[in-house]
């Protein structure tokens, strides 16, 4: 999001909530002044009833005869409250942890799945959260729900289950720039699991299992075709040097007799048979 849009969004925010917080009128001073009369009349028995205590973690929203007290939420620490006049609500600053349940979601390509996720998010502004929206965290949870689905429903079951940082991504964008008018900042989304059809998944593993058969196929063929090129050029040099095809007769003899075989072939040169062949011809 453009942070020259985000500026001017923020500061109409904190004007209208400014003009919320105007005058409280002569009425309300009276009021005001008899109930800090009142007070100063039953000390120190109203002092426990005036002094609050906020938590480190923790700010509060103090509001005067219904009006926001002052620009920032005040704490942590003491904070002075009139009574009658005066009421608080205290705001947790820490991360919330928002876990989305499984959404039935249909993506792009007509495939049903179920998709799970959580959202990290944290008040920045207690004013906002206050004043803006009735129950900020049940408006969050609804919103991220509602997101999740939009989102994942226009990317197809492959960018689904490839893209998931950048879809989180996405989401995170949106539900930041949808939520800063209410005071709350989405540090992270993350999409915990993907859960597609038994039949969808037995179809991926056949499509997957004759994709690895293919390749398999195509391995074993290139190695078949380089064996054959190295045999050939194996056969060039032994046809050059006769005494090379003798020692590879006595390799392949220890070869076999290593194998611990009670028969071993042992491979006569073929020079000799031809010998032999004619000797038995001229004979």
């Amino acid at each position: 999001m453009d942070p020259q849009r985000e500026t001017p969004k923020k500061n109409n925010m904190e004007h209208l909530i400014a003009d919320r917080r105007g005058g409280i009128g002569v009425c309300g001073w009276i009021l005001v002044s008899l109930s800090f009369l009142l007070v100063l009349i039953t000390l120190p028995i109203s002092i426990w009833a005036c002094i609050k205590v906020v938590r480190e973690y923790e700010r509060a929203v103090v509001f005067r005869l219904g009006r926001i007290l002052s620009k920032t939420a005040k704490g942590p620490g003491l904070i002075f409250i009139i009574p009658c006049t005066d009421t608080f609500v205290k705001v947790d600053l820490r991360t919330v942890t928002c876990s989305i349940p499984p959404q039935e979601i249909l993506t792009k390509d007509a495939v049903t799945t179920q998709v799970d996720g959580v959202v990290y998010y944290r008040i920045h502004s207690a004013i906002s959260a206050v004043a803006n929206i009735t129950d900020v965290h049940s408006a969050t949870f609804l919103l991220a729900q509602t997101t999740l689905r939009n989102v994942l429903g226009t990317q197809s079951l492959a960018q689904l289950l490839a893209g998931r940082e950048e879809i989180a991504h996405g989401i995170q964008a949106i539900l930041d720039s949808a939520t800063e008018h209410w005071g709350i900042k989405v540090s992270r989304v993350e999409i915990k699991d993907v859960r597609i059809p038994v039949a969808m998944q037995r179809a991926m593993a056949a499509e997957a299992e004759a994709a690895r058969e293919a390749r398999a196929k195509v391995v074993a063929a290139e190695g078949e075709m380089n064996a054959s090129k190295a045999l050939k050029q194996a056969s060039m040099v032994l046809s050059e040097s006769p005494a090379g095809l003798q020692l590879r007769y006595l390799q392949t003899l220890t070869t076999l007799a290593a194998e611990n075989n009670s028969t071993i072939v042992f491979p006569l040169p073929i020079n000799m048979l031809e010998s032999l062949w004619q000797k038995n011809r001229g004979g």
